[in-house]
């Protein structure tokens, strides 16, 4: 990882350090030549045979870097073993306890050329404690660096020392290495080469002992400089299935306490680049997973569900101590868990085209197929695909719901309602046998009308307090059977109110679809913020009773819009903003401590952001312009010539009304936009199609005219 693996030194003074050549180091050691859910805890066969490869299905743990940081002690590592143990987490297959860079002494290598650890936090040295981890039932797991000890870039190397560290951490007995790459890329040595070195070393340990490799190579991907292709983490994959038990395939999937949604995305989507390099003994890593780090809980659900269908590694990087019982469900779903672990050892890929909504398949070893249902948008999306298109030899099939493991049956079609960054993991199978209850989907509730005025339908709306809302919920029978007695109901926030408008239709026959209509009260002084409303429908299947609940869709009571002539849109609160790393910063550059500068010129007002980034006003309709500025910033200049592309956007309604074209460093683009008649305004900021390094962007003095 990247921040704290740094020892406080930023990512730009890293890659501005001037490098060590390969022949200026000592040389590398050389190399030797309601359907029951699925299984719940980590599963070993019990006649495994004896060539079965280590890490036969992908490994779980934890790892400290997230959760304790770079500088942990043995008693704070033991106490979150110990909570693994005690919250379940560990007999779902959680088991390595995997220390990150921090362990070592200030003086990594003693006298003697042995690695020692810190002594005042590991008092009693690292074998005992990986001796009280494996009395927990627990393994345990270490971190190196690939390269030399460069003080500075890395807190401890162990090039030219590979066997003798190998043997060290075997002697100790850990279970697990991690080797990162910070000093390896310092030193420009060949990532292939070194890893393999280290690999063999490893292999052949002198204590024998059997220890998986995770390669570590983050800071080479293309987001953080132009990098020869046989050093980036991208090309990893060409040469770690050889030679390590996983590999990471980009960079890290967050910063410390800020891991985004669109960043899981990133990793995930790098992942899936090379699923034919997966295998049993040999997985792709797209990274931690990072529950309660800035993700919602919807969007850490999403996390867990790509990491399984890759059959990715899933270890914890938050700290487990924290953990509501919402992540511990999440973290331990047994579908989802069994998917990951399914022993054919098939990475999903996606199937048809790439886009908002998208369908992934990973056929499983006994003979069904995961589908996930990916929503990458802002709003709930209805998915479907059919059974052929994820290669299901039937036009009947049975779906086992990984998040609720009810069983149902569909024809011709596999369609799930998907909550905004949400994804649907489905266990399909051809049908057989007597029908299952009727495939019955809700949708998330619509928003058509607000005090009585048509708008776009939507499932995200900003209203004001005291609206009434009309909202409609569509109904669809996907199945072979009817949904008898069928009733849709609505759950709104303590306190609201919703009304049933007309009669709802009782039976729905396969194939069939209805709608119910309701009206909902927002309440007179409810406070600004956003609030979920949610429906269910009820109905007779042909094995008994069944209730299905919809996405949510959100309600945000929004702050009064702006008013007055030309006033400074960027003092006027927003609803929610976002930007590609750090936070939208007001009246000054993104990252904080720069005013906004562009072509420049020095503005008092604005709105600085990293790519890609959205800001969302409510605007009520009572404002008519915006004018204003964009542009890079000139702060850019101080950190090299790589990137600096952005895209600007204005979205009124949904509706883009304006469009900056690609701007680039050094030029100032201006605007005059009508916003007569808009409830609400979005700032887009996109990366121009080139990624988003050192795309630090400006709304430079944007100015609003409100009634």
């Amino acid at each position: 990882m990247l921040t704290k693996r740094l020892l406080g030194l930023g990512v730009a003074a890293l890659l501005g350090l001037t490098a060590v050549t390969a022949s200026a180091l000592p040389a590398a050691a050389a190399p030797k030549a309601a359907a029951a859910p699925r299984v719940a805890a980590a599963t070993t066969p019990a006649a495994a045979p004896a060539t079965a490869p280590l890490a036969a299905t992908p490994y779980a743990g934890w790892n400290t870097y997230f959760g304790l940081g770079g500088d942990y002690t043995a008693t704070q590592v033991l106490d979150v073993a110990d909570h693994l143990v005690s919250s379940g987490l560990a007999k779902a297959g959680y088991d390595i306890v995997w220390l990150d860079g921090g362990w070592q002494a200030s003086t990594p290598r003693g006298a003697d050329g042995l690695l020692q650890g810190d002594p005042a936090r590991f008092p009693q040295g690292m074998a005992a404690l990986a001796a009280a981890i494996h009395a927990k039932g627990l393994k345990a797991g270490i971190y190196t660096d690939a390269g030399p000890y460069i003080p500075g870039s890395c807190g401890l190397g162990s090039y030219g020392h590979y066997q003798t560290d190998a043997d060290t951490f075997a002697k100790w007995g850990f279970d697990a290495v991690k080797a990162d790459f910070l000093c390896g890329i310092k030193a420009n040595l060949d990532p292939k080469t070194v890893y393999t070195q280290f690999a063999d070393a490893i292999r052949h340990n002198s204590s024998g002992r059997p220890m998986i490799l995770n390669i570590c190579n983050p800071v080479t991907s293309p987001d953080w400089g132009d990098y020869p292709q046989s050093q980036q983490s991208t090309n990893t994959w060409s040469y770690a299935p050889a030679i390590a038990q996983s590999w990471r395939t980009y960079t890290d999937v967050g910063f410390v306490n800020s891991i985004k949604y669109t960043d899981v995305l990133r990793n995930f989507d790098a992942n899936a680049r090379h699923p034919e390099a997966a295998g049993p003994g040999h997985w792709n890593d797209p990274d931690y997973l990072g529950p309660q780090l800035g993700m919602t809980d919807e969007e850490f659900r999403s996390q867990m569900a790509l990491w399984s269908m890759s059959a990715a590694p899933l270890v914890v990087g938050s700290d487990p101590r924290t953990f509501t019982p919402a992540t511990v469900a999440t973290l331990t779903n047994p579908d989802l868990l069994a998917i990951d672990r399914d022993p054919l050892g098939k990475q999903a890929v996606r199937v048809g085209a790439a886009g908002t909504t998208e369908t992934w398949t990973k056929p499983l070893a006994d003979g069904s197929t995961a589908v996930a249902l990916v929503n990458r948008g802002d709003t709930p999306a209805d998915i479907a695909t059919t059974p052929s298109a994820v290669g299901v030899d039937a036009t009947r099939v049975t779906i086992t719901d990984a998040w609720t493991h009810g069983l149902s049956e569909a024809k011709d079609s596999i369609r799930s309602s998907v909550p905004a960054h949400g994804v649907s993991v489905l266990i399909v199978k051809k049908g057989t046998g007597e029908p299952q209850s009727a495939r019955v989907l809700a949708d998330a509730p619509s928003f058509t009308a607000v005090n009585g005025t048509a708008i776009t339908p939507t499932g995200d709306l900003l209203a004001a307090a005291g609206s009434k809302l009309a909202v409609t919920v569509a109904v669809r029978n996907d199945g072979t059977t009817p949904a008898q007695s069928a009733a849709v109901s609505l759950t709104t926030p303590a306190g609201w109110t919703s009304s049933a408008d007309g009669g709802q239709q009782q039976v729905i026959v396969p194939g069939g679809t209805a709608t119910a209509r309701f009206t909902v009260t927002v309440p007179s002084g409810t406070p600004v913020g956003a609030s979920s409303i949610g429906a269910a429908i009820s109905f007779s299947g042909i094995r008994g009773a069944v209730s299905v609940a919809s996405p949510v869709s959100t309600v945000t009571v929004a702050p009064a819009p702006p008013s007055g002539a030309d006033q400074p849109l960027s003092h006027h609160p927003w609803v929610s903003a976002t930007s590609g790393w750090m936070t939208p910063a007001v009246d000054q550059s993104v990252g904080g401590g720069n005013p906004i500068r562009v072509a420049g010129t020095t503005y008092a007002t604005g709105l600085g952001v990293a790519s890609p980034s959205d800001i969302r006003y409510y605007v009520g309709g009572v404002c008519t312009k915006l004018s204003g500025t964009v542009g890079i910033d000139d702060v850019v200049n101080n950190v090299g010539p790589g990137g600096g592309t952005a895209t600007f956007s204005l979205v009124a309604d949904g509706k883009t009304v304006w469009d900056s074209g690609v701007v680039t460093r050094g030029h100032a683009v201006a605007f005059d936009v009508n916003l007569t008649g808009a409830r609400e305004l979005v700032l887009h900021v996109g990366d121009a199609g080139d990624g988003g390094y050192n795309d630090r962007a400006d709304w430079a003095a944007p100015l609003i005219s409100c009634s």
